[in-house]
């Protein structure tokens, strides 16, 4: 029985070390923290079908100054971090060319298409279908200029055969009834459900894979052992090793720290994002909720309602400014007047961002029994299962559904 090491616990790790567990690998998972208690633990509980398009955009681009003066705009960036970011906004700003754009949306879209296929046959698997909800997301606009301002994702979705309802008056507030009537119109994306508890379910998929006979090593990856024939052991801080015939580097935004001691450098970046968890709100939702001009969502899940959004770039190492978490209930409240924030707590997690928004899915191009996952930006719980079944298709070399070419390490 081959034996592979997956590095990294979250929703995207535990999914590939389920999935090649599943098929008759011995896998041990790495990380220096329990599973789920990542990015995983805090994400805005959406399967976001619709979210796909690459964040480097003409449109973007031209709104980032004005952002960027805003302190309670959605993209911040801490002014100490600024030099280390110019080699990212570079790509960054490569990603938005016309014709580099179509390549990137049918990446994602790609991907997008087969989520609930790969999702559903999961949670069937492992007996967890009832951590999927029914209901999808309302997309709201105060009125026809918000509207427009976002009519360019409705035409992409529309493009790529993604289901949508465009929704005016008094119907949005039948679907929602705390909804603010400021709200003069709204898009239903029906696809866009959500996780009952995002960490819940990571743990669950991780009792799964534990109860196959996969295993866990709690600690941190200080380097590895490397030859001419490839990595064949892991070496943890503590001096113990974990050896491996393959591996899989999987630990979201800190994977680039991984591929640097093999010396190949993906230009990853941390998207640190803010989440506040409010136990009782005093209003109940079955949608989620998001709100493009205002750069927030709010989510029913984990027992209550999350509201998260927003973008700081400042890096693995800077303390949390949770006045950024402020600010988006601030704004909640301005869809959900009647929302409760008093019994309340605050989270930052780290996004694992790529400067053209399409995941990185394939082998390393130096190491010949090493490869990756990570990069998956906003959507890590959305391409999940789909993430699972490619990587293990690739490790052991089955045809994988899609062609992968979009996701390989070197693209850069």
């Amino acid at each position: 029985m081959s034996s592979i090491v997956v590095v990294g616990a979250g929703i995207i790790g535990v999914t590939i070390a389920y999935e090649l567990q599943r098929r008759g690998l011995a896998v041990t998972l790495v990380d220096r923290d329990a599973p789920g208690k990542g990015a995983s633990y805090g994400n805005m509980a959406s399967v976001a079908v619709t979210e796909f398009m690459p964040a480097s955009r003409p449109g973007i681009w031209a709104q980032m100054p004005k952002w960027l003066l805003d302190p309670e705009g959605p993209v911040r960036i801490r002014p100490a971090y600024m030099p280390k970011l110019v080699p990212w906004f570079l790509r960054f700003l490569a990603a938005s060319r016309p014709s580099k754009l179509r390549e990137l949306e049918a990446a994602g879209a790609v991907l997008c298409q087969r989520v609930y296929e790969d999702f559903d046959a999961l949670l069937k698997q492992t007996g967890l279908t009832q951590m999927l909800t029914a209901e999808g997301c309302l997309s709201l606009y105060t009125d026809e200029a918000e509207f427009k301002a976002d009519r360019e994702h409705i035409d992409i979705l529309e493009r790529f055969g993604f289901r949508h309802e465009i929704i005016g008056g008094n119907a949005i507030r039948d679907l929602e009834p705390a909804l603010t009537t400021k709200i003069g119109k709204a898009v239903l994306f029906p696809d866009n459900r959500s996780i009952s508890d995002p960490y819940k379910l990571v743990t669950a998929l991780f009792e799964r894979f534990e109860a196959l006979g996969g295993r866990i090593v709690q600690g941190d990856v200080a380097g590895f052992e490397q030859s001419e024939a490839g990595v064949s052991a892991i070496r943890l801080a503590d001096g113990r090793r974990v050896v491996a015939e393959k591996m899989v580097l999987a630990a979201g935004a800190f994977t680039a720290r991984l591929s640097a001691l093999l010396r190949e450098h993906i230009p990853l970046e941390t998207e640190r994002g803010y989440h506040t968890q409010i136990m009782e709100p005093g209003i109940s939702m079955r949608h989620s909720i998001i709100w493009p001009a205002r750069a927030f969502m709010v989510t029913p899940t984990a027992g209550g309602i999350r509201v998260g959004g927003t973008v700081e770039m400042a890096g693995l190492e800077a303390p949390p400014d949770y006045r950024r978490a402020k600010i988006l209930v601030k704004r909640a409240r301005e869809a959900l007047p009647e929302l409760n924030a008093e019994r309340a707590t605050e989270w930052m997690g780290h996004r694992p961002a790529l400067p053209d928004t399409v995941p990185v899915m394939g082998p390393s191009a130096k190491r010949r029994n090493v490869w990756y996952a990570t990069g998956h930006g906003h959507l890590g719980l959305t391409y999940a299962a789909t993430t699972g079944r490619l990587m293990a298709d690739l490790i052991m070399g089955v045809e994988p559904p899609v062609d992968m070419k979009p996701y390989r390490v070197d693209r850069f």
